[in-house]
């Protein structure tokens, strides 16, 4: 891949553009079809097609395994979090109302948002990981 001059700077051009839209996802998701799976998956596309473009390795520096792996549990941490603030505020578990006392409806999305973004990051924590798994695998 080293010669693929167009592929590489296509491929540097079109990463922020990936993240950006993985974003727009995220943040759409609570008004529309997507959220924190959809975003996950296509933020860790962008990270498998930079490993594809230029190699496991670059791609390894630009996200560690490590941060990857620790991705996992803290989405999980950030979902469930979300769960126990709304219990310790006198709720039930999820009941994303006592977020926001004043405004259900902001109380709602903050809980969602929330939510969401736990599955994205422990989704694209999963997807980056276990494709670090099998590239690195060898023949």
């Amino acid at each position: 891949m080293k010669l693929d001059l167009i592929l590489r700077v296509a491929t540097k051009l079109l990463c922020p553009f990936i993240l950006l839209f993985a974003l727009y996802v995220q943040f759409h998701g609570d008004y529309g079809p997507g959220g924190g799976f959809q975003a996950g998956v296509i933020a860790a596309a962008m990270v498998i097609l930079y490993a594809i473009t230029y190699g496991l390795e670059p791609a390894k520096r630009a996200v560690p395994p490590a941060i990857a792996q620790a991705m996992i549990p803290l989405g999980v941490l950030i979902f469930a979090g979300t769960g126990v603030a709304t219990m310790l505020l006198g709720d039930n578990f999820l009941a994303y109302n006592a977020l926001d006392h004043h405004s259900p409806v902001h109380g709602q999305h903050l809980g969602i948002l929330l939510v969401e973004l736990g599955v994205l990051v422990t989704v694209a924590g999963t997807m980056v990981a276990v494709f670090y798994a099998f590239a690195g695998r060898g023949r």
